[in-house]
């Protein structure tokens, strides 16, 4: 081809015809690269279906694996747990966590915070003295104070212009954990501090400074702001105290109302007391929730496992010959006898298989509903124990398998077959790079060559016109 067509071009330069050198030497330029960027165009496309493939795969297990974290954590599969006395505490139970057993609880004692309402003033605008208040922290007993020898105290420096709304808005403000508030009672205004619930978080206000009374302060002295609990006169509405109770039986201690470190991922707010009186804590049974959260795992497993036969066929599939589409067909194959619960006790369920999941023959899955039926009427705790986001169980299997399947440094996987693919397309792009530059060189080279070519042939054309018109000169009949 390109030699004809070079051959017509000469011809037509012979005749004068004026060919367009830009575009023919852009037309031979491309006629040139044609079939090698064609064959680039169609490995490019191969290697993009087959990132695409792999990227159905990988997506659809993470997107199976997130949606059954996403119910165990927060879902219908989320453990919960109930009191038979609802007004002593409510009940959660942290993600991940198992929720199995029964529990007593007997609260005597909530949590407290330390409330002082200071001294009256006769107004929030009033001026309290300058000088500086250092609040301590600790544990108060009685009369006497014993600080936390690791907690800062905090250190509020106070102007002569300061009020007694400044001086609040500069605790409320600090970051310490302490509220406070002027208070406008019957008898005045008055600084109200709270601390944090717990009895070592207790606290007592020291005043030092220019406007100090040096005696009995009075409103203006930096030192009608302090207080201890010598001090007290009435001042102390609320003491710093630590929750206690009976849990099993067994006495403990909060520093706050909010009880964490119970068996189970068992998570308590106390509320109110009931000594004497014990409340039961149990976990809800979630039968009904897993038989039907398993027939949704067994479609989406299929849905898996469609994509994969479709993609990895091994006529027409884009990953025919894939080690990570070989790799995902083995997993799926032992996932049901993989044991996902390896502390089980004998008898309890410890694999897919016994939550009903069956692989058939064909490589698909179906539900057999008699076997989880049974397992969750035998073992119904033990079956909700499969249901966490902890190191074990049927999220974490299904999670491990994703993260293996998507790994992209294991070259057989999903995730090294995309990367492979990728870095197999760049240097496809970078060839295609060089033939499109090679292309533009080949181009320019042949613009000045044939434009040196029309020259010659326009050199020619116009020596054969003066011959023509001197010979016929001198062969015209002479008169």
């Amino acid at each position: 081809m390109e030699t004809t067509t070079t051959s017509s071009i000469v011809g037509a330069l012979g005749g004068g015809s004026g060919v367009d050198m830009v575009k023919l030497a852009e037309d031979l330029a491309k006629a040139r690269f044609l079939s090698p960027l064609a064959q680039l165009e169609d490995r490019s496309e191969q290697l993009e279906a087959r990132i695409s493939g792999a990227s159905t795969l990988r997506n659809l297990l993470g997107q199976l694996a997130s949606a059954l974290g996403d119910r165990i954590r927060t879902g219908d599969l989320a453990p919960a747990a109930s009191l038979t006395n609802p007004t002593v505490a409510q009940a959660s139970v942290l993600a991940g966590s198992s929720g199995r057993g029964s529990f007593s609880l007997e609260v005597t004692t909530l949590a407290s915070a330390q409330i002082l309402a200071g001294n009256s003033y006769s107004a929030a605008t009033d001026l309290v003295g300058e000088g500086q208040l250092t609040l301590r922290f600790g544990t108060i007993d009685g009369g006497g104070f014993t600080a936390d020898g690791v907690a800062a105290p905090l250190v509020i420096d106070v102007s002569a212009t300061d009020t007694l709304a400044d001086v609040a808005d500069r605790i409320r403000t600090s970051g310490s954990g302490l509220n406070a508030y002027v208070a406008n009672t019957g008898s005045g205004a008055k600084l109200v501090i709270k601390g944090e619930e717990g009895a070592a978080k207790a606290f007592v206000v020291e005043a030092a400074g220019a406007s100090a009374s040096g005696g009995t302060p009075a409103a203006g002295n930096i030192d009608f702001l302090a207080w201890t609990p010598l001090t007290d006169t009435g001042q102390l509405r609320a003491s710093a105290a630590d929750a206690a109770f009976l849990f099993d039986g067994v006495a403990m201690t909060s520093a706050g109302n909010k009880v964490t470190g119970l068996p189970g991922g068992l998570v308590l707010t106390l509320t109110g007391t009931n000594a004497g009186a014990p409340a039961q804590i149990a976990f809800a049974d979630r039968s009904t929730r897993i038989a039907s959260a398993m027939g949704d795992f067994v479609a989406a497993l299929n849905e898996i496992a469609n994509a994969l036969e479709e993609l990895a066929a091994p006529q027409g599939g884009e990953l025919g010959n894939d080690p990570g589409a070989r790799a995902l067909k083995r997993a799926l194959a032992s996932l049901t006898t993989q044991v996902v619960m390896p502390g089980a006790a004998p008898g309890e369920p410890s694999t897919l298989a016994d939550l009903g999941v069956v692989r058939t023959r064909e490589g698909k899955f179906r539900l057999d509903g008699e076997r989880l039926n049974k397992t969750l009427a035998d073992n119904p705790a033990a079956a909700g124990a499969m249901f966490t986001t902890g190191l074990h169980g049927v999220y974490a299997s299904l999670d491990n398998l994703s993260r293996a399947a998507g790994s992209r440094t294991d070259p057989g996987a999903l995730g090294g077959s995309i990367a492979r693919y990728t870095d197999q397309l760049a240097r496809l792009d970078d060839r295609r790079a060089k033939f499109a530059e090679q292309q533009e060189i080949l181009r320019a080279r042949l613009v000045k060559d044939f434009a040196a070519a029309d020259r010659r042939v326009s050199a020619s054309q116009s020596t054969l016109s003066f011959i023509q018109a001197q010979i016929a000169i001198w062969t015209a009949p002479r008169g």
